[in-house]
């Protein structure tokens, strides 16, 4: 075992665990503010590529997307070009936070190393949760975080003769995914323990994914939950059960979520909340903890909703973090406010989209509130392609403020929750939100925005409560 020693007067030494969003953002921002004379910065990644889109993977195993490269923003060739010290397939496995150093490991060659730093920043993302039951990890099963989860999963695409698919959850990935399947031609079924897809939304919208789900030939499996992965003579696995039934599948795509990967942070005794990420003040430094910084998939950040602390995986929160990050170890002063909770999806031509609190999310917070549902179009109604959407929102009971929309509909349905997630942001009440000065034209909406025809609905409800 060897080890790299510090610093001297050649400056200071920036250590990052990851080679993703938060990661390399972190790393990018930082040598922008400081050359390579006043700080050596070192980045470690366990697998083949840096700074690509995770959430392109079902795009490219369906086909929208012509090939893997065409996700990866910046090549490992081009981060060493600006100076910043990539080592690729190099997992880091113990982080010594009294001696400010980390222990590395060379995945090929299983030699180790340490590395002191001056600041050390975590952006070890997420990992695909997988059941801890018979053949969860049997050849065929797959989970889809990383291209190289992607890269194996369509080498199995390719490879099997078979063509029955199992997805197992109902979430962003899992719908993704089984929308991806279905374009390679496969029968897909999706295995849901909650009684509708996309427990993102409240029941009555993840209603209106499954009729599109099924609408696409997608046998949907609701209210079960998976008690195993029976294989073959081979070793691969051949079905997935539940508790009264065997789906049989020559491929299974795991869609149950994510959870941050702080295994590390947790040996090295570093806070966690509640969700099991790592916890980080305004600036993305680790609490307690001066020269710690963390952003990603790893982090928990503040719901400016609830109040409450959230994981949500998301590569736009990722390079926020990292940008912050970047800009504090550089020398500047950023700070990351929070979240309200938005993302988007689709299923085909179905869009879907949410931000801020559903109905059980609010409960939870203790609030009282007001629901309202709204059926509209994307356009003028006698306009060409007029398409319709739903949008329900949620008001708080008493002072009227926003909580939280969802839109499911057709072409120009999804962007439209952006004009809910600043008006979140902003703390705006529904009745504030009728006077918004939102574009309009016959080809691209009604008079009245869906938005704020939900808007004006829940005002009017809210004065009667």
């Amino acid at each position: 075992m060897t080890m790299n020693g510090g610093t001297g007067n050649a400056g200071r030494r920036l250590l990052v665990i990851g080679g993703d969003a938060a990661g390399m953002s972190a790393a990018s921002r930082a040598r922008r503010l400081r050359g390579p004379d006043e700080l050596e910065i070192v980045a470690f990644e366990r697998g083949h590529f840096t700074s690509y889109s995770a959430c392109g993977i079902p795009y490219w195993v369906g086909g929208d997307v012509a090939g893997r490269d065409e996700l990866i923003a910046r090549s490992p060739e081009e981060h060493r070009a600006r100076g910043i010290g990539l080592r690729l397939r190099t997992e880091v496995v113990e982080i010594d936070v009294a001696g400010q150093r980390v222990r590395a490991r060379d995945i090929h060659s299983g030699a180790e190393d340490w590395t002191s730093y001056d600041d050390l920043v975590i952006a070890t993302g997420a990992r695909p949760v997988r059941p801890d039951m018979p053949g969860a990890d049997a050849p065929g099963v797959h989970g889809v975080q990383t291209l190289d989860d992607g890269q194996a999963l369509l080498d199995t695409l390719e490879r099997t003769r078979g063509r029955r698919a199992v997805v197992v959850g109902a979430g962003y990935i899992g719908v993704e995914m089984a929308e991806a399947l279905i374009n390679r031609g496969f029968e897909v079924t999706v295995v849901n323990r909650g009684s509708e897809p996309m427990s993102t939304l409240d029941p009555d919208m993840g209603r209106l994914v499954h009729r599109a789900m099924t609408g696409l030939g997608i046998t949907m499996v609701d209210d079960a939950e998976v008690t195993g992965f029976p294989t073959g003579e081979d070793g691969r696995v051949r079905a997935v059960t539940t508790a009264d039934a065997e789906y049989l599948a020559d491929v299974v795509v795991l869609g149950i979520g994510v959870r941050p990967e702080t295994a590390l942070a947790r040996a090295a005794g570093l806070p966690l909340g509640e969700h099991g990420g790592l916890l980080t003040d305004l600036a993305m430094r680790v609490r307690g903890h001066g020269n710690i910084w963390a952003g990603g998939d790893c982090v928990e950040v503040l719901d400016l909703v609830s109040g409450r602390d959230r994981h949500i995986a998301l590569g736009t929160h990722a390079n926020k973090h990292g940008q912050v990050i970047g800009t504090n170890v550089g020398g500047g002063y950023a700070t990351f406010p929070g979240v309200v909770g938005t993302a988007v999806s689709k299923v085909c031509d179905l869009e879907i989209a949410r931000t801020g609190l559903r109905e059980k999310d609010a409960r939870r917070a203790g609030l009282r509130f007001e629901t309202v549902t709204v059926e509209s179009t994307s356009r003028a109604g006698y306009y060409p392609g007029a398409s319709p959407m739903t949008v329900k929102m949620l008001a708080e009971h008493g002072t009227g403020r926003l909580l939280g929309v969802q839109i499911v509909g057709r072409e120009g349905a999804a962007k439209r929750v952006d004009i809910a997630a600043v008006a979140l942001t902003a703390r705006m009440t529904v009745d504030q939100m009728t006077a918004l000065d939102l574009g309009y034209a016959p080809p691209f909406s009604p008079v009245w925005d869906p938005v704020l025809v939900a808007a004006r609905k829940a005002a009017a409800k809210v004065r009667q409560g």
